[in-house]
């Protein structure tokens, strides 16, 4: 593994455990310290994801303009400024504002982040991804964890905490980055490897795959809403809710082995990889129609990791693999957006069908969401160049 990569995972590390001492903490603040009503602490989540939606396909769309290093720079120092706002004034309605801002730098540091690291290390496929992908989930455990023991002492410490991560994040970018190439050169072909698709057959790939993408994580973010207050009518302590939490963290860092050696020995190509992944989404949620007790929310838990674990890293690679010359960063960036997005409205389109109809009815529209990302994922490269006859022995696993 390249050492520049190294420097990128090391940084969103930091990035991601810095947003971490955050996110879980603004309907709390805005509600309790804010004395805002959760109608508007909702409205302002959307604000910040919204503004993460922007900042996704403006990073992804200057990735390819003006470089990776550049584009971490502009990202970093936005969210730096607003973060630095937002440790001074962090009352209403400054606090909407600058959260705003943040979504917009946090927005365009990932699709940079995914585009650079397929540029720094072509060779390494999707192991280039999957290591990203970890790099994140360690920042999401650490930073959750020492977020709210901040928050136990004062908010206005998680503020200046949060500042300090995404200081130290532009550090390790401009300690470890500035001399990667500004534009990394186009990487030479592999033996056996496919051609890069024309425009119009890679836009309706990326179409169908983050129709899936989509569809999948608005059925996944029901977890931390719906689902989370589906437990607590069946009488499930908050803490053995919390530790579904620890036990997703726990298997995406600890079980990274096992699964490499699976993927390797069964899931040789990116799209199978994917459908298979899609599809034990679905009989995860599946498993949630008849569960009633903590073990039954734990097993479709661990289900739900492993698919977790096989698509989220497969989704980038799949992109970067097939995007076309010059538009590896907007594509990485609509891919960004489009997870973004179904955190967004995913909260709201799963409350409305648990009022109205229940979540029963939720649960088997979750299921059948995860089966039409697979109907997409198995269409979504019919019109794409074929590869040859090895390529796909030649395809990385994941680390």
């Amino acid at each position: 593994m390249p050492r520049a990569l190294w420097w990128l995972l090391v940084g969103m590390a930091l990035n991601v455990t810095g947003a971490s001492f955050l996110w879980p903490l603004n309907t709390i603040y805005l509600h309790e310290q804010l004395g805002q009503p959760l109608a508007v602490a909702g409205v302002v989540l959307m604000l910040n994801s919204g503004g993460s939606v922007i900042g996704s396909l403006a990073g992804g769309f200057l990735f390819d303009r003006i470089g990776g290093f550049r584009v971490l720079l502009a990202g970093a120092m936005l969210t730096i400024a607003a973060l630095g706002g937002l440790s001074v004034w962090h009352g209403w309605p400054h606090y909407a504002v600058f959260l705003a801002f943040v979504g917009v730098g946090s927005g365009v540091v990932f699709p940079a982040a995914s585009a650079y690291a397929g540029a720094i290390w072509p060779e390494g496929g999707r192991r280039a991804f999957n290591a990203l992908y970890v790099a994140q989930n360690i920042g999401v455990a650490v930073g959750s964890a020492l977020g709210g023991l901040v928050a136990s002492y004062s908010f206005s410490l998680v503020f200046f905490a949060n500042l300090l991560l995404y200081a130290a994040f532009l550090f390790t970018v401009v300690a470890g980055l500035r001399r990667v190439p500004l534009l990394p050169p186009p990487r030479k072909k592999r033996s056996g490897e496919a051609e890069r698709a024309p425009s119009r057959s890679a836009g309706w790939a990326l179409a169908l795959l983050c129709a899936g993408y989509g569809l999948c994580w608005l059925s996944y973010v029901q977890w931390s809403t719906t689902i989370a207050a589906y437990t607590r009518e069946l009488g499930i302590p908050v803490g053995q809710y919390s530790l579904l939490w620890t036990i997703n963290g726990a298997l995406i860092v600890l079980a990274q082995p096992l699964l490499s050696a699976v993927i390797r020995r069964f899931m040789p190509t990116l799209k199978r990889q994917i459908v298979i992944g899609f599809f034990i989404f679905a009989v995860s949620f599946a498993m949630l129609l008849g569960a009633h007790s903590f073990a039954e929310f734990a097993a479709s838990m661990i289900v739900l990791t492993i698919a977790e674990m096989i698509v989220w890293p497969a989704i980038p690679a799949a992109v970067n693999e097939w995007a076309p010359p010059g538009k590896a960063g907007f594509y990485q960036g609509i891919v960004n957006g489009t997870a973004t997005a179904g955190r967004m409205i995913g909260p709201v389109i799963g409350g409305s069908v648990a009022d109205l109809f229940g979540m029963k009815l939720l649960i088997m529209m979750l299921a059948l969401f995860a089966l039409l990302a697979v109907l997409a994922a198995l269409l979504h490269d019919r019109r794409l160049p074929k590869r040859t006859e090895n390529a796909d022995e030649k395809t990385a696993a994941s680390v």
